[in-house]
């Protein structure tokens, strides 16, 4: 009995907020159940290898008919990338723009011509630092890593590390596609209208993103976050995620706000040319399930009775009539 190839899209959703997110899983897995969501990019994996042959479509007929169906229920684009492996359709969905699809084929031959070319930083795994040790030794290509011993690699970069980049610079990548619903998360995202090379507009998105958060929590979720995560997505379509743990749960704007900037901050983009910026709130509980420690730092009344007035104003005026998350530090 022959076994079919894999074929695994990668889709990614051109989403101004995650409101809609859940939908268009849904929408896919209307056509198979084999989806795994990545709600930090608002983008999914897709095992497309069954439901070829239940819709008898090839890969690029049928990633149309996703794109199309997500597209006409609920105007959104998207991007696609479709491969034999979820390295390579993830790939080929970062040089993917909106409202298209690039289609890798799974012989060795199509996977070397699409990969081979690539610089180094491209490949998953392979971060702008790992890529600058590899230009040391003349290794500026994802062919010049396939085209290196094995044995040099790890000397370079490691031995686990040595074997990832030899790997997958060869397009070999098994991880399966694990069907799971998405984590109850919030997510908003600020698009730049051009690429973003000054910090002090990074900065302002990030307070904007840290305030809206803390309104939508507080207004219509009725919960806390323990967690934050700020995702920044390049011209490149490439993109850099940190996470952290909050001190206390909370629907707080200035500890979001501080938090998200200081996440920010540590990823030290200097003149980075950035696409988008997204602020996810992660490990949602309701808020009065929440616990608040004690200060004696009269500020913090201040600050929280002033978010209040602020959010009543939001409610029945619009969100356009605050200012930045700024405006909550207090004397």
């Amino acid at each position: 009995m022959t076994t079919s190839p894999r074929t695994v899209m990668r889709i990614h959703f051109h989403l101004q907020s995650a409101d809609l997110y859940e939908q268009l899983l849904t929408v896919i897995e209307g056509i198979t159940p084999r989806v795994q969501a990545h709600p930090a990019d608002l983008s999914a994996d897709v095992d497309l290898t069954g439901a070829l042959r239940y819709w008898g479509r090839d890969p690029e007929g049928l990633a149309a008919v996703i794109r199309l169906r997500v597209l006409a229920l609920y105007g959104v684009q998207s991007s696609a990338g479709v491969g034999p492996s979820r390295l390579i359709a993830a790939m080929a969905a970062a040089v993917t723009p909106p409202g298209a699809a690039t289609v890798i084929g799974n012989t060795p031959h199509d996977i070397a011509v699409f990969l081979r070319p690539r610089r180094a930083s491209a490949l998953p795994g392979v971060g702008l630092a790992t890529a600058r040790t590899l230009t040391r030794y003349g290794i500026n290509t994802i062919g010049d890593i396939a085209d290196t011993p094995l044995a040099t690699l790890q000397r370079i970069l490691g031995i686990a590390a040595g074997r990832q980049a030899h790997d997958r610079a060869h397009g070999t990548d098994d991880r399966p596609v694990v069907p799971a619903a998405a984590p109850r998360t919030i997510t908003l995202t600020h698009r730049f209208d051009r690429d973003e090379l000054d910090p002090d507009q990074q900065d302002h998105a990030v307070l904007g993103l840290a305030e809206q958060l803390g309104f939508r929590l507080r207004d219509t979720q009725h919960e806390v976050c323990g967690a934050l995560s700020l995702t920044v997505t390049y011209a490149d379509h490439t993109s850099t995620s940190r996470t952290r743990t909050l001190a206390e749960p909370t629907a707080h704007t200035p500890p979001l706000a501080e938090t998200a900037r200081d996440l920010l901050a540590r990823l030290g983009l200097q003149r980075a040319r950035v696409r988008a910026i997204s602020l996810r709130a992660e490990r949602l509980r309701p808020a009065e399930h929440a616990t608040r420690q004690l200060t004696l730092d009269p500020r913090d009344d201040k600050a929280r009775s002033l978010e209040a007035a602020l959010d009543r104003a939001r409610t029945r005026y619009g969100t356009g009539i605050a200012g930045s998350a700024s405006a909550y530090q207090v004397d």
